[in-house]
């Protein structure tokens, strides 16, 4: 399959109410672009194996607590599943193929191991993007845990996940209700795609950089700091033209941006 088709497939799955998007379908059609011969079926099987052997383990009386012990001991203790803390910048940490056929990953892409198996469970949860970190929490109303999909599936409350945060960003953090806020479909996409981008960037593959913003651009069309940078990009791959279109729907897009006078003085270097 070409990269083409796989970002058809992908455009066509998220072309939809963001809460019927298939989360694992469109994250694994990110995959495909990355290996066109990726079947799509062999890995939502997959999560539906996961899924229906954790089922035959859960008890009868399904308390939150106890199911997310279930899955956690399935998850970790029986298939090993673990967060990538040795090689954390690998892109496989981030396509869920590589994810589930190695169990290992980086935060938001264990979320979403673990989110496809709770849904398959109607047991609802939900992606919560903090700074720096990727927590899911169930969406019962006044539950008040949060889930560590990263490490083991730990179990934190809010003072564990201002804790969490304060020793990522080695000073005290103060947890705005923000950060606690449930994600959508599109914005966990998003999330996945940036990292990809910063992932390549720092490798210098920018050619792969570029297409995952514009997967971005897919899921968000007015997302000014985008276009900017993809403006950066056709501008470094020697495509003046488009860099300079770019660049100037970001000036019209993004008036008020700290940086609207580099890009201007930019575009004037490029003629």
């Amino acid at each position: 399959m070409s990269h083409y088709s796989a970002r058809q497939n992908f455009y066509r799955e998220i072309n939809c109410p963001d809460e019927q998007i298939y989360l694992a379908k469109a994250a694994l059609y990110i995959a495909r672009e990355e290996y066109p011969e990726l079947e799509v079926s062999k890995y939502l099987n997959m999560l539906d194996r996961i899924a229906e052997e954790i089922e035959i383990l859960l008890p009868e009386k399904r308390y939150p607590l106890k199911t997310i012990e279930t899955i956690n001991q399935f998850l970790y203790d029986n298939l090993g599943f673990k967060g990538n803390k040795q090689d954390y910048y690998n892109p496989c940490n981030s396509f869920l193929n590589d994810v589930l056929d190695r169990r290992t990953g980086i935060p938001i892409a264990l979320s979403l191991v673990y989110l496809e198996i709770a849904k398959r469970l109607n047991f609802p949860m939900v992606g919560i993007g903090l700074p720096g970190h990727f927590l899911i929490r169930p969406t019962f109303e006044g539950v008040g845990i949060f889930v560590d999909p990263f490490n083991g599936g730990e179990i934190l409350f809010e003072q564990d996940c201002e804790a969490l945060l304060s020793k990522l960003y080695q000073q005290n953090v103060q947890l705005e209700s923000n950060f606690l806020a449930p994600v959508t479909n599109r914005q966990f996409l998003a999330r996945m795609l940036s990292n990809l981008k910063f992932i390549y960037l720092n490798q210098h593959q920018l050619q792969k950089a570029l297409a995952t913003i514009e997967r971005i651009l897919l899921l968000f069309p007015t997302a000014a700091s985008e276009l900017r940078d993809r403006g950066l990009l056709f501008y470094q791959l020697g495509e003046k033209s488009k860099a300079k279109q770019d660049l100037e729907f970001y000036l019209a897009m993004a008036p008020q941006a700290t940086d609207v006078d580099a890009i201007r003085q930019f575009l004037a270097q490029m003629g």
